[in-house]
């Protein structure tokens, strides 16, 4: 079958799912062209639904990705765009059970829960001293990594709270008091918020802003702990990203963090003491990684659009 996927071209995680999911499924993706042959438009990135013809749409079988939905910022502007493009959907893809119970307050279409696939041909771990040395960092601190944007793109002042940068300073302070000799490394748009606050707390830090994805995946190597502290998320992309790494991570419960880590690895952001994962943590992340991997999971999606079709 023919499928068009819509993808942001923002040089973000859709755009690399996308070429994934064109490259690994058995049906024809397009991310140029919707032909009379298009059976399915894939609306990967939702917000970009609205550059495609309406009347195209109607015409299409049309299964639209929702990441996530901000509660707080689900104001009537955005539910009044929702309900534009709600319109145009036969089916939701969603990769949480958190997005679905969202969303299906909003909608009575269907709504599809299929986690993201983890591409191991891309994510692998590295010796960590040489990771340590490409990227600058102290060889003999405890680096914390977080590879993520935070601050808002209004006034890159204010802190963009789902990504909970705050939860992540705080964290790392809470790190540094228990007596680790702590380094921070970022990487990512937007920044500023996390940078000011650890400058704050007098934490030293390195910043790439936007390294290669060759690098991001090697970045990995050079960490001792993974933070997330979001609020909302769809995913994130770093937990999967860690277990193919060997990263030890440490995260809220957002998203997909309850399919993949441990329960001992996942903390309450209101109530929390600092948790450094141990062995036992890594190996059911690494055993729970191989269940999405990207060769079991992409023939899922392939037969989900085969039914929507």
């Amino acid at each position: 079958m023919k499928i068009f996927c819509h993808i942001p071209r923002e040089k973000w995680f859709c755009d690399r799912y996308g070429d994934e999911y064109k490259k690994h499924s058995k049906h024809e993706v397009s991310f140029d062209t919707i032909t009379n042959e298009t059976e399915v438009i894939w609306l990967l990135a939702s917000w970009c639904w609205n550059q495609i013809d309406p009347r195209i749409l109607s015409l299409k079988k049309v299964v639209c990705t929702i990441h996530h939905e901000v509660p707080w910022k689900f104001d009537e502007t955005r539910k009044t765009n929702f309900m534009m493009r709600d319109q145009f959907v036969d089916v939701y893809h969603v990769p949480c059970l958190k997005t679905k119970q969202f969303i299906a307050q909003h909608t009575e279409k269907p709504i599809k829960v299929l986690t993201y696939w983890c591409n191991d041909s891309l994510f692998k771990a590295f010796d960590k001293t040489q990771s340590k040395n490409k990227f600058g960092v102290p060889l003999d601190k405890f680096i914390i990594g977080s590879f993520q944007r935070d601050t808002e793109g209004s006034d890159l002042i204010t802190p963009k709270l789902e990504k909970g940068p705050d939860i992540f300073v705080d964290y790392v302070k809470k790190v540094k008091e228990s007596g680790k000799d702590v380094h921070v490394l970022l990487n990512g748009w937007r920044r500023q918020y996390v940078m000011a606050g650890l400058k704050k707390i007098d934490v030293p830090f390195t910043y790439i802003e936007l390294p290669e994805m060759n690098d991001v995946v090697q970045m990995y190597s050079a960490l001792d702990l993974y933070v997330v502290g979001s609020r909302v998320e769809g995913g994130p992309q770093s937990i999967i990203e860690c277990g193919m790494t060997n990263t030890p991570i440490v995260s809220t419960d957002v998203g997909i963090a309850s399919n993949f880590l441990s329960s001992n690895s996942i903390f309450d952001y209101e109530n929390y003491s600092v948790y450094f994962p141990i062995e036992e943590d890594r190996i059911e992340l690494s055993s729970n990684i191989k269940n999405y991997l990207i060769s079991k999971q992409v023939p899922k999606y392939d037969s989900f659009f085969e039914e929507v079709k």
